[in-house]
């Protein structure tokens, strides 16, 4: 390892694409177990680990991280061994959720008891869309690296959110739209989200842009009744949130009372990868949100990859 180069560690995955984004992957010495984008950055020292079964259900999963915190314990485990011996110059973490990584209060109490050098660290805590153009300009200047060439790739982010905006704003009909972030129990999404439903034409329901993501009775959704229902559980990919999605058709039959369900309009997408990442490919997940909410316009070819219609 070049003892010169500046060492980044990143834990959290938004925290990893970011830097990777402002072209400085090459400085990113250790990130989260949960890190997997870019896929070149496979090889790099994983710090941390969960301490519950994430093959479990979300009804199994939910359980488990309720019992942690209910006895004031972290989500995660943090090899500080590790991180001792990579004794970073930045370490990029979150204070936006303790389920999401680890939080920032331990992170910095490892770092203040256990790092020999004083290791910078940057926490992101984003609620909206200029939140987390913010949060990649404050990494730039926090790890000096603030440029026109970052400037605008950061703008050109802007740009294609303009696109689609402006593009979404020339259909009259604006469905309703709900984005379900967890399955059993049922949790709406919140922060960015509402705000990018609403740039791709839809009407978000249930959840307040900037506000934190919130649980709701399965009776709100029949009240409201939306046309569209996307489902993107956090940390779930599409093939995990079909088998969970079946489960709870199969316990919930009125679900398919849902005008929704009856005219076809369940989509499952990729939590995992996109919508619940707050950095630079959110704009991938506006465009998923796009083509869902008015396929005749937007045709971004994530259909497959990021999401699939569930009733197909």
């Amino acid at each position: 390892m070049n003892n010169n180069l500046t060492k980044i560690v990143t834990l959290i995955p938004s925290a990893t694409e970011i830097v990777a984004f402002l072209g400085q992957k090459n400085s990113i010495v250790g990130c989260s177990h949960e890190c997997d984008y870019p896929n070149d950055l496979n090889n790099v020292i994983k710090l941390t680990s969960p301490k519950i079964n994430v093959a479990g259900t979300s009804s199994e999963i939910n359980k488990q991280i309720n019992t942690i915190l209910e006895n004031s314990l972290s989500v995660y485990k943090v090899n500080i061994e590790k991180l001792k011996e990579l004794n970073p110059d930045f370490i990029i973490t979150q204070a936006h959720c303790d389920v999401c990584a680890v939080s920032f209060s331990e992170v910095k109490n490892i770092v203040n008891k256990y790092l020999d050098r004083e290791t910078k660290i940057i926490s992101l805590e984003p609620n909206t869309l200029n939140d987390v153009f913010n949060d990649i300009k404050r990494v730039a200047k926090d790890i000096n690296i603030e440029n026109e060439t970052n400037n605008k790739l950061i703008n050109n982010l802007k740009i294609r959110i303009e696109k689609i905006k402006n593009l979404a704003a020339t259909k009259k009909q604006r469905p309703l739209v709900a984005c379900i972030e967890w399955i059993d129990p049922l949790m709406i999404a919140g922060n960015w989200i509402p705000e990018m439903v609403e740039i791709a034409g839809g009407t978000n329901i249930l959840g307040k842009s900037g506000d934190n993501s919130h649980w709701i009775k399965f009776e709100e959704i029949i009240d409201q009744n939306p046309e569209i229902i996307i489902f993107i559980p956090c940390g779930f990919n599409i093939k995990k949130t079909e088998k969970e999605l079946n489960n709870y058709i199969k316990k919930n039959n009125n679900i398919r009372l849902l005008q929704a369900y009856k005219n076809h309009k369940f989509f499952v997408a990729d939590g995992n990868q996109f919508f619940n990442r707050p950095g630079p490919r959110l704009v991938e997940s506006l465009e998923i949100f796009a083509e869902i909410i008015h396929p005749d316009i937007f045709d971004f070819k994530h259909k497959k990859g990021g999401w699939i219609n569930y009733n197909d």
